[in-house]
C-alpha cells in the first residue's frame, strides 16, 4: 500500500464552485469520506452536499487554528482550496502556510493544494502581470512543494492548478460575464489575440480523484489543467455553432472595460472582501484584474505566459473535455435536462446565474 494512501479527507473550499464537483468525484464510489468545512451549515450549497454519501461537516472558518485542527484530526488526507476572494493575497499567504503546517502536525498523509499560476514569476516579474489572487496562490504552491522535499517522508503533497472555469463565461458576476446586445451574445473583454486556459468544473472531479488515487506518482506534482487555450473568437464561434444564435467577441481596451465591464461597479473595492484597502499590500479589484487580463492577452497559442502540457492531461484523463464547442454542447444538454433551458435561454438578461460563491453571496461574508 502507498505510504500516502488516504481514506478520510478534510476539505477546505468544499462549498465553492470547484469544491462541489471535487467532493462528488471523491465520494462517488464511497472509497473516500469527506469532512467538509463550511461557514454555514444551512446554506444551499451545504445542503446540496449533504445529500451525498460519505460526507460530514464542520462549521467554522479556515482562519481559525482551532477549527483547522478539528478538521485535520481524524483525517489522513486534505484538499485545501482557500477562498482568495475572501482573504485577499496577504491572508491567503498566512493561512496557506498554517494549513500546511497544521496538516503535518495532525498527521495528514497527503495534502492537495488548490492552486493558480504564479504569473508574476512566470512573466519574469513584469509588473503588468501582477494579479494578487493568482500570485497569492502560486507562490504558496511553490512553497508547499519546496517543503515537501524536506517533509515528504511524513506527508506528501501535490498542487492542483486550475484557471477560470468555463462556466464563468456564461455566468453572473464574473470578469467575463456576457451580455446580449441586439440579439447577439457578446463578450466585451480586453483579450486581443490572447487566450484563456478555461477549465471544466466537471473535469476537476476526475483530476483531483486521480491525485488521491495515484498519490505516489502525484507527490511533488503541479498538475496544471485546462480544456484548452481558448480565444474568444473561438468562444463566440462555438456558442453560435451549438445554439444557432449569433455570438461575438469585441476586444476592448482596459479603460473601456473598467468603465462599463462586468466588474466596473466594484473596481475600487479590495480584491479580497475581508482585506483592508488601507493596508498597502491590498490590491483593488481593478489592479488585480488588470493583471489578470494582461496574463491572458499574452498567453495565446500556448506560447505565452501561461502554458499547459496537454499531452500529460490526455494521458491522465483521456475522456477530458478538449474544446469550447465540446463543453458548450455538454452544458447545453445539461441545462435542458435540469430544466434551466439551453445556453441561449440561460444567457438572457435576468437568467444569468452565479457560479462563483462570492457572486452568489453578493460579496458578503467574513473570514
Amino acid at each position: 500500500m502507498s505510504q500516502y494512501a488516504t481514506t478520510n479527507i478534510f476539505v477546505i473550499g468544499g462549498t465553492g464552485a470547484q469544491g462541489i464537483p471535487v467532493i462528488r468525484g471523491l465520494v462517488s464510489d464511497e472509497k473516500y469520506h469527506c469532512k467538509i468545512l463550511t461557514r454555514d451549515l444551512g446554506s444551499s450549497r451545504a445542503k446540496e452536499l449533504s445529500t451525498l454519501p460519505n460526507v460530514s461537516f464542520l462549521e467554522g472558518t479556515f482562519a481559525d487554528e482551532l477549527v483547522l485542527r478539528a478538521g485535520f484530526q481524524g483525517c489522513d488526507g486534505a484538499f485545501v482550496n482557500l477562498d482568495g476572494f475572501n482573504s485577499g493575497e496577504k491572508g491567503e499567504t498566512y493561512w496557506a502556510i498554517r494549513c500546511y503546517e497544521l496538516a503535518l502536525e495532525c498527521g495528514i498523509k497527503f495534502f492537495v493544494y488548490g492552486n493558480l499560476d504564479y504569473v508574476y514569476k512566470k512573466s519574469g516579474y513584469d509588473p503588468i502581470f501582477r494579479s494578487g489572487h493568482y500570485d497569492g496562490k502560486g507562490r504558496m504552491g511553490e512553497w508547499i512543494l519546496q517543503q515537501t522535499k524536506d517533509n515528504g517522508h511524513r506527508m506528501g503533497a501535490a498542487l492542483f492548478t486550475t484557471g477560470p472555469y468555463m462556466e464563468m463565461a456564461i455566468a453572473k458576476g464574473t470578469p467575463m460575464s456576457p451580455t446580449v446586445e441586439d440579439g447577439i451574445v457578446t463578450w466585451r473583454v480586453p483579450l486581443g489575440a490572447g487566450a484563456v486556459v478555461h477549465v471544466s468544473l466537471e473535469d476537476c472531479a476526475y483530476y483531483v480523484r486521480w491525485l488521491f488515487d495515484h498519490a505516489d506518482r502525484a507527490n511533488g506534482m503541479d498538475l496544471e489543467v485546462a480544456i484548452a487555450h481558448i480565444g474568444y473568437d473561438e468562444m463566440a464561434e462555438a456558442f453560435e455553432k451549438v445554439t444557432g444564435h449569433p455570438a461575438r467577441f469585441i476586444d476592448v481596451d482596459l479603460d473601456s472595460y473598467w468603465e462599463l465591464g462586468p466588474l466596473s461597479a466594484i473596481s475600487k473595492a479590495p480584491a479580497g472582501y475581508s482585506a483592508d484597502l488601507s493596508d498597502k499590500s491590498t490590491m483593488t479589484v481593478r489592479e488585480n484584474f488588470t493583471g489578470f487580463w494582461n496574463m491572458w492577452k499574452f498567453s495565446g497559442g500556448n506560447l505565452g505566459v501561461v502554458r499547459r502540457d496537454y499531452a500529460l492531461l490526455d494521458e491522465i484523463f483521456p475522456g477530458r473535455i478538449r474544446s469550447a464547442e465540446q463543453w458548450f454542447r455538454k452544458e447545453d444538454q445539461k441545462g435542458r435536462d435540469r430544466g434551466l433551458g439551453g445556453l441561449w435561454e440561460r444567457v438572457q438578461a435576468g437568467n444569468l446565474r452565479p457560479i462563483l460563491k462570492i457572486a452568489e453571496d453578493g460579496r458578503r461574508g467574513r473570514l
